[in-house]
């Protein structure tokens, strides 16, 4: 795996994080954090953000943002989308363009805590992988971090699975047990995105995290792992966002995540005009990256080969975030 070394599949580091200080400049207790088997490096860039060599290497220059948002004619408040990859602890960062998202930043991971594969229950260290939404009720200022995003763990899917856990947050700092750390200056760039985003009438920003990139040939490679099957699933979305360059429509049914792609923003516009009331978005716009609990309606061709949509069962319910 990248980032692994030989040997180093189970080891803790003892850790006081400079990143944790309290807000009276005392330091935080240390902590102990389980790192297993992969993204190794994560050791080193505790060590870098407790010495002050900040930031990481790789972090986009957040002192330039007016003028990155400019050079990649983008505009803070369009709608964003964020994905994960723990395997390579990287935050990518995607706004939207016209009728697709590009790629606006990816941020360095500073910590995560765990392995890859799912977060199951309190108190395992484990973060979470799956499909999850921002709204505007996950903005908090939490403790000692001025700000924070809960990413809404467990979802509809986690509860269906009897995965349980509190409080996963992307917050500032270096150190973390079940949490994405990602410095003070990064996180502050990625919560004013995310809040413009919410104020601009996106209602729901969506976080997918993935263990790494889902790639056929990196999937095949972990075929022996348990978590293969739910893997499997995740790839649907990883697919369908490369694929179309927007995020798609993810729902729960049955337990199971299903994937669908997203119409492009012209057609989805057509579909479902401006309401009278609002910002002038349309159901759509204002849809964008909710996560669904309902089940597709099956396709019944008839005997002149004619497919029409019937009932799905049950209705549409958008999953609550915690």
């Amino acid at each position: 795996m990248s980032g692994s070394r030989p040997g180093w599949r189970r080891f803790a580091v003892l850790l006081v994080a400079a990143a944790g200080m309290a807000a009276g400049g005392q330091p935080a207790s240390a902590i102990s954090i389980e790192l297993k088997d992969v993204a190794a490096d994560r050791i080193e860039r505790q060590r870098a953000a407790v010495e002050g060599r900040l930031p990481l290497a790789n972090t986009p220059d957040v002192g330039r943002f007016q003028e990155r948002l400019a050079e990649a004619g983008v505009k803070s408040g369009s709608p964003i989308l964020m994905r994960v990859f723990k395997e390579t602890s990287e935050l990518e960062l995607w706004i939207e363009k016209d009728d697709r998202f590009i790629l606006f930043a990816t941020y360095p991971i500073c910590h995560w805590s765990g392995t890859l594969g799912p977060k199951l229950k309190e108190g395992d260290k484990q973060t979470p992988e799956g499909f999850y939404t921002i709204t505007s009720r996950q903005l908090r200022h939490l403790g000692r971090w001025p700000r924070a995003i809960n990413l809404g763990f467990p979802n509809a899917f986690d509860r269906a699975h009897d995965r349980d856990g509190s409080y996963i947050l992307m917050h500032g700092g270096c150190s973390s047990v079940g949490c994405f750390a990602m410095t003070n200056p990064v996180i502050s760039e990625i919560y004013g995105l995310t809040k413009a985003a919410l104020n601009g009438g996106q209602r729901y920003v969506p976080m997918h995290v993935f263990p790494f990139r889902m790639t056929d040939e990196a999937l095949a490679a972990r075929t022996g792992s348990p978590w293969h099957g739910f893997w499997s699933t995740l790839q649907a979305g990883y697919k369908s966002f490369e694929r179309t360059g927007r995020p798609p429509r993810v729902s729960i049914c049955q337990g199971q995540y299903s994937v669908e792609d997203a119409p492009p923003k012209s057609d989805a516009a057509a579909e479902a005009p401006a309401p009278k009331r609002g910002r002038g978005k349309s159901r759509s716009d204002m849809m964008l990256g909710a996560l669904r609990t309902v089940c597709p309606a099956p396709v019944v061709v008839t005997a002149e080969g004619k497919g029409s949509a019937a009932a799905a069962p049950g209705g549409m319910e958008i999953a609550k975030p915690h």
